[in-house]
């Protein structure tokens, strides 16, 4: 993601988070198709589609998503909050180096939509 996002300069970047259980195994790099991806995301919905299909096959889950704020804060914004589901699925935010975060939740502390969440790594 610290590289994805790097990538990008100035454009937010963007991508997948799967694994299985609460457990992410894997980050990918999507295309960002927004019409303004110096200040939105999109992700790509080619990737996101062959992502459902990999996991309808029986591989990793969509966990949830990240993306880079590339002159912003590590956290959630306002816009994030109208865009996400309050599905539970994780949002990782990439900004300065450091990546935070967060899960998609009803009534969450932050803009009502976000809780912060520890991640905890683990060897291989």
């Amino acid at each position: 993601m610290l590289d994805g996002a790097a990538a990008t300069g100035r454009l937010e970047a963007c991508g997948l988070l799967l694994g299985t259980g609460d457990r992410i195994d894997a980050a990918t790099v999507a295309a960002n198709v927004a019409a303004d991806p110096a200040r939105r995301f999109e992700i790509d919905q080619m990737h996101l589609f062959a992502a459902h299909r990999a996991e309808r096959a029986g591989g990793a889950a969509i966990l949830g998503y990240w993306h880079s704020h590339p002159s912003g804060l590590a956290e959630p914004s306002v816009t994030d909050a109208a865009m996400a589901d309050p599905d539970g699925r994780i949002w990782a935010i990439v900004a300065c180096g450091a990546i935070r975060w967060f899960r998609a939740v009803p009534d969450g502390a932050l803009h009502g939509r976000f809780d912060p969440i520890a991640a905890v790594f683990a060897p291989d």
